[in-house]
């Protein structure tokens, strides 16, 4: 099984990008798979006790006096899935890649 999340960290301040880059950086002690977006983290866990773990280290990585997290989860269990075959899935029925100019 394979549980895809999508995670947003966010200090309340102005510059953003390098504490976001160490939330990132904390994903790396996990077994996870991640994709970095403009809005927020993909990642995909073999279980969501390590999704949860891999989270909260990514929260706690964040050095700021105020931090934001969101944490979005799909759990489809019984059936495997990926981030990616869920865009792919889309675009089967789109006929195109799921991307517009």
């Amino acid at each position: 099984m394979t549980v895809v999340g999508f995670l947003t960290v966010a200090p309340a301040q102005e510059s953003m990008s390098g504490e976001i880059a160490k939330a990132v950086e904390a994903l790396e002690g996990f077994d996870v798979s991640y994709e970095v977006t403009g809005m927020g983290t993909v990642i995909e866990a073999e279980d969501s006790a390590t999704l949860f773990d891999a989270a909260s280290a990514a929260h706690e990585a964040v050095d700021s006096n105020r931090v934001v997290t969101s944490l979005k989860i799909d759990d489809k269990r019984g059936t495997e899935q990926t981030a990616r075959g869920k865009v792919e899935s889309v675009e089967k029925h789109l006929g195109r890649e799921g991307r517009g100019d």
